[in-house]
């Protein structure tokens, strides 16, 4: 079946019915090398192992669940988007995926720029050392605080979302003397076949300033006017977890009117133009992503066709891949503890984690793969449902699954593609401990964030 999207939620078209589910696998064992990081394999033993660690020995040490994050893949992948797109564009790295003063020092060490959306990742950035003209700054309620902030580091560029703000920005500019780069967000009225809280590029949302009632050109006329602003650009995203190139194309083709636009009222042609990220990766066999090649020589030709049409320059192309770079690269290790089987249903198998450390199939209904990777096993396969431990009948972290009928408490399950927006999206529920990012390497494993203690909970619990 194609497939625009990846399931997210109840989509647009083809919505699965309740109880679906695929086939059992061929082979329970078998890992899938699109849904898992690039490293990861079984060894002789049958033990799943990643950058030559067994799952077991890590499970040991840093105890479950944890996130592990194949840092090999990781710049494998910065590299591959940085050469897809070359030295005439911008990759900005989106931040709200994963981010940690070791990302950081990744994506700085491999070229690619950051993408960041709030004070605290703007602190984390720059604490690690990410210069700050390669820095992008989002957000639809930036507060005065956080703009000063990224005007006075002096970041490469903010991405205005409202009138309010085209105003804020250029007021705390010139009371600092500066003179801000930055881009304008549209909404260009694109449907994304994804779930409507991810889909962005639709007027009836809260990013952006819409083309429609020619609301982004007024923005465009108020953004030229101040001092305070230097107008580089336009910004347009539209949506998430989108396999699809037909919306960039939609996309693409109004934000170079609104340039074509700019230019015959102003006499300026803007230099830069943001398609923003999104891309899809996969999370089951059934996903089929394209790689960064694809999406540069696809964007690439949309950009240059319209601009070529309407007779403006190539502006500068920028992209925003996030979960397209580190989705892949991390699995979630969960230990087994209770087994229910419910007769003529389904198999609930409780593992150690949940809703906690992955809440995207509660608020997303998304689906995840998951192997028993302690061992192998020739059992029969069955229907299971993995979930977690919270008070909550929604705490499910893979809703349909097969695993081998012999699975015990006490074994390991993987869960692959958890890379983005598991950790930073995981709370504290029922005051579970959030887990650790440990990252693997040639043998070598180390925490780059640490696991939560009670002794953290309590240190904010005040009294």
């Amino acid at each position: 079946m194609s497939r625009s999207a990846h399931p997210a939620g109840p989509r647009h078209a083809d919505v699965l019915p309740e109880g679906h589910y695929s086939a059992p696998p061929a082979d329970l064992n078998a890992l899938d090398p699109k849904v898992w990081s690039r490293t990861v394999e079984r060894d002789e033993r049958g033990i799943v192992t990643v950058g030559g660690i067994a799952v077991t020995d890590l499970a040991e040490e840093f105890g479950t669940p944890a996130y592990f994050l194949d840092e090999a893949d990781f710049r494998a992948r910065c590299r591959a988007w940085a050469d897809a797109f070359g030295p005439d564009a911008d990759v900005f790295y989106a931040g709200k995926a994963f981010l940690s003063r070791a990302v950081v020092r990744w994506l700085t060490e491999e070229g690619l720029n950051l993408d960041v959306c709030s004070g605290g990742e703007l602190t984390t950035a720059l604490s690690a050392g990410m210069p700050a003209e390669r820095i992008a700054f989002h957000g639809n309620n930036k507060s005065e605080e956080e703009i000063e902030k990224a005007v006075r580091a002096g970041v490469g560029r903010i991405v205005l979302d409202s009138f309010q703000e085209i105003v804020r920005v250029a007021h705390i500019a010139q009371s600092l003397g500066r003179r801000q780069r930055v881009q304008i967000r549209v909404t260009v009225g694109v449907e994304a076949h994804t779930h409507e809280f991810i889909a962005t590029a639709h007027e009836d949302q809260k990013f952006g300033i819409a083309l429609a009632g020619g609301q982004a050109a007024e923005a465009v006329r108020r953004a030229l006017e101040l001092d305070g602003l230097e107008l580089v650009g336009i910004h347009s995203h539209i949506g998430s977890q989108i396999f699809d190139m037909a919306g960039f194309e939609v996309s693409a083709r109004r934000v170079v009117q609104l340039l074509t636009e700019v230019r015959d009222e102003h006499g300026v042609e803007l230099p830069e133009i943001d398609l923003g990220g999104g891309l899809g990766i996969a999370y089951t066999s059934e996903d089929d992503p394209r790689e960064p090649h694809e999406i540069a020589k696809a964007l690439n030709e949309i950009v240059s066709r319209e601009c070529e049409a309407a007779g403006l320059r190539t502006p500068r192309i920028s992209v925003e891949p996030g979960r397209a770079i580190v989705g892949p690269t991390a699995f979630t290790l969960y230990r087994v503890g209770t087994i229910k089987p419910l007769d003529g249903l389904r198999t609930y198998v409780s593992v150690d984690g949940g809703m906690s450390d992955n809440i995207r199939t509660a608020l997303y209904d998304a689906e995840y793969s998951v192997s028993l990777v302690s061992r192998t096993s020739d059992a029969e396969p069955m229907l299971s449902r993995v979930v977690g431990k919270h008070c909550e009948s929604g705490d499910i972290v893979v809703r349909d699954a097969f695993l081998p009928s012999d699975l015990a408490p006490g074994d390991l399950l993987a869960v692959p593609a958890t890379g983005a927006y598991c950790r930073s999206m995981a709370s504290n529920y029922n005051h579970a401990l959030r887990p650790p990012v440990v990252a693997v390497r040639d043998g070598e494993a180390r925490v780059i964030v640490r696991r939560e203690t009670e002794e953290d909970l309590l240190r904010l619990d005040v009294g």
